[in-house]
């Protein structure tokens, strides 16, 4: 029997209502822990940098690079397994791996020994894991989840990761200022343990005998398909430049907040929720606006958004104020969020699921992979000219992504389209 995602037909309209599948719901919640182990580590290392290791702009550019690379290095490597490993178990291992590192920076804080090459190297092995975790879900969901619920399911996934990209930096951050690095290592570590337990609860899958073929065929028939496909390219180069700005950004911004902006670490976590705050109201809304809008135009809410925060942001060079960062970091969630429901609704729709791992490896590979390109581009700016330098470097960044869907066809779908399309 092979593991082939649903189709609508599938799936009758009165059901549509109904429960997603149990093995979907033991999957979401893994994903809240998991994305909550993100944030709240992502939020200690840059606050343990600044606060404990005594890292400027430039450092903590170089330390996102290091958190970052496995998303370039990785991503490919990654999809292929997907397509031929138990996805559940590669999902289960690699988030072990996060766990592991998190729990070394842990004894090496209670030893006073860390530093920020230890760190960045520790920072780049979790990364490893969330690589694999995340090039791995979109086709362990499209398997488990019929094709008629996707946009459902993937707005809830997206939804609990708007919930840790509130809370989770917001927590780093405060038990950072208040207790210390130690304690939101503590709960990260604590997080990625339950969210490996719940994954090893997740039924074993059933998949057809794959043909064994060499991993470069494999590798060029997925390239294949990106490269042909006539929706799926314009969104993976929009997500090229959208990253590699948005990581110029992230590059200097808790350097920039406390050198520029005089916030404190608690401050600082606080604006970074934002964040997730503008991303559970665009995950809340997504429904209606999806109902209102076609589908194209949903697409091009996203970078809209991008490019107003972007410019709100370099708006705090003239008038430094929390308030503004705030605003800014309210829009980068609000509207992205509806882009990347969208998006991950379409790839999945388009691409077989054979395919799918190798598709969000491509994906994750051009556009995540980008975020050490920014993050290297905003250490390299900083150092040279600046943290205003790469503001306004990023500014201009998201201008370019906007007008790149914009003149796509993806702006003309009215409607999901079906594989083929």
């Amino acid at each position: 029997m092979t593991a082939t995602s649903p189709t609508d037909t599938d799936l009758p309209a009165t059901h549509l209502d109904a429960p997603l599948p149990k093995a979907f719901q033991r999957l979401a919640w893994s994903n809240l822990c998991a994305q909550f182990t993100e944030q709240i580590a992502l939020a200690a290392a840059a606050l343990t940098a600044v606060l404990v290791l005594n890292a400027g702009p430039a450092e903590t550019g170089w330390l996102q690079t290091a958190q970052t690379m496995p998303f370039l290095l990785l991503s490919i490597p990654a999809g292929l397994l997907a397509d031929r490993a138990s996805r559940r178990a590669l999902m289960a291992g690699s988030e072990a791996l996060r766990a592991a590192s998190l729990l070394a920076i842990l004894i090496l804080l209670a030893l006073g020994t860390l530093n920020l090459p230890l760190l960045a190297a520790l920072g780049f092995a979790g990364a490893i894991g969330t690589v694999c975790y995340s090039v791995t879900a979109p086709a362990l969901v499209a398997s488990v989840v019929p094709r008629a619920r996707l946009n459902d399911a993937n707005r809830w996934l997206e939804l609990a990761r708007s919930f840790a990209f509130a809370a989770g930096p917001a927590l780093g951050g405060a038990l950072v200022g208040w207790t210390g690095a130690s304690a939101a290592y503590a709960l990260a570590t604590f997080l990625s343990l339950v969210a490996v337990s719940l994954l090893i609860g997740l039924p074993r899958e059933t998949r057809a005998n794959l043909v064994k073929r060499h991993p470069f065929q494999d590798l060029a028939e997925g390239a294949r398909f990106m490269a042909r496909h006539r929706l799926l390219g314009p969104i993976l180069i929009t997500s090229v430049v959208f990253n590699i700005s948005w990581f110029v950004l992230q590059a200097i911004y808790v350097a920039y907040a406390v050198e520029t902006l005089k916030l404190t670490a608690t401050e600082v976590g606080l604006t970074l929720g934002i964040y997730g705050t503008g991303m559970i109201i665009g995950a809340v809304a997504a429904p209606p606006i999806m109902r209102r809008l076609s589908f194209g135009a949903v697409v091009i809410i996203g970078p809209t958004c991008g490019f107003l925060a972007a410019s709100v942001m370099f708006a705090t060079v003239l008038v430094p104020s929390v308030w503004l960062a705030s605003l800014s970091f309210f829009l980068f969630g609000v509207g992205p969020i509806l882009w990347t429901i969208s998006t991950m609704t379409l790839r999945q729709a388009v691409t077989p699921n054979a395919l799918l791992g190798r598709a969000s490896a491509f994906i994750m590979t051009a556009s995540f992979g980008a975020r050490p390109l920014g993050a290297a581009i905003g250490a390299s700016v900083a150092a040279h000219f600046g943290a205003s330098a790469c503001l306004f470097v990023a500014t201009l960044g998201f201008a370019l992504q906007l007008l790149m869907i914009s003149l796509s066809p993806v702006r003309t779908l009215k409607e999901i389209p079906d594989q083929g399309e």
